[in-house]
């Protein structure tokens, strides 16, 4: 567990991106920030690895004050996953993956096999283990991102806005593998996106944050959408905007789901059989 007392960060310069911010991150489930550009949601993200030191306040993992603990070892003990993937484009993919496992001392041979058996694991073919970043497509990189964040198996795993430079289908892609790792893998992944859907879908708890970090409403995705906390909550997930309003018509004897100006969303399916 992640926990968050009364966390402060202000920047030299006067800047405030957290204010006095209390949260709780749950072991083994998947945590998503959410919130516009400069809310602080990066920069709450960076505390947890003391990448961001706090002003003031306590960050404690498991009962441990992270303020307490070697900055390069904290980090060498927790995943972390950056939307421009952070690969270093002189050494090879596989490489790449095994960074910190070889830091750490792990022999070249035990690496090795580490780091096919994760590109295993994220859907990369082995055969790429020998290419150079440059000579991946944007999702082949951030699989092998994913993969290295992987390779310490770390309890924690920080993902920062990972699938934003990629296309809607590979993105697609992407957050299908993350849910089908989280179910095999069960790690406390903290999650940060703009993007209210991708956190409606990936998330076990949403927070979503004003500025300078301020808790606007935290839950369950289904717990935000039928009880909006406030209007500033309800615009952001688009509620105002009947965008979740949905209902049901009949097209040509099937069920489409439409929204509030009649815009189709999906089709209902009978949840027993799948027709």
């Amino acid at each position: 567990m992640i926990e968050f007392r009364s966390v402060t960060k202000r920047f030299p310069d006067g800047t405030s991106a957290v204010s006095n911010l209390d949260l709780v991150i749950p072991a083994h489930q998947t945590t998503v920030l959410v919130g516009s550009s400069g809310c602080g949601k990066t920069t709450i993200l960076r505390m947890i690895n003391r990448m961001v030191d706090a002003t003031s306040g306590t960050i404690e993992i498991d009962g441990d004050d992270v303020a307490t603990l070697e900055p390069v070892r904290l980090r060498r003990r927790i995943g972390y996953v950056m939307q421009n993937t952070g690969l270093l484009p002189h050494r090879r993919v596989l490489e790449n993956i095994v960074t910190v496992p070889r830091l750490n001392g792990m022999p070249k041979a035990e690496a090795t096999e580490l780091g096919l058996r994760l590109m295993d694991t994220v859907g990369l073919d082995r055969g790429l283990a020998r290419r150079y970043p440059s000579q991946l497509s944007g999702g082949q990189q951030q699989r092998v991102g994913v993969a290295r964040g992987l390779a310490v198996d770390p309890n924690i795993l920080l993902m920062d806005e990972p699938f934003g430079a990629v296309d809607p289908i590979v993105r697609a892609e992407l957050q299908t593998e993350l849910m089908r790792l989280q179910v095999t893998l069960g790690k406390t992944v903290v999650f940060v996106t703009h993007d209210i859907d991708e956190a409606f879908l990936l998330g076990d708890q949403v927070v979503i944050l004003q500025q300078h970090a301020v808790v606007a409403q935290r839950g369950t995705p289904g717990e935000i959408l039928a009880h909006p906390a406030s209007g500033f909550v309800s615009d952001f997930i688009g509620a105002e905007r009947g965008k979740r309003a949905l209902r049901i018509v009949e097209t040509n004897g099937s069920r489409v789901v439409v929204d509030a100006d009649g815009r189709p969303a999906g089709v209902l399916v009978d949840g027993k059989n799948g027709s």
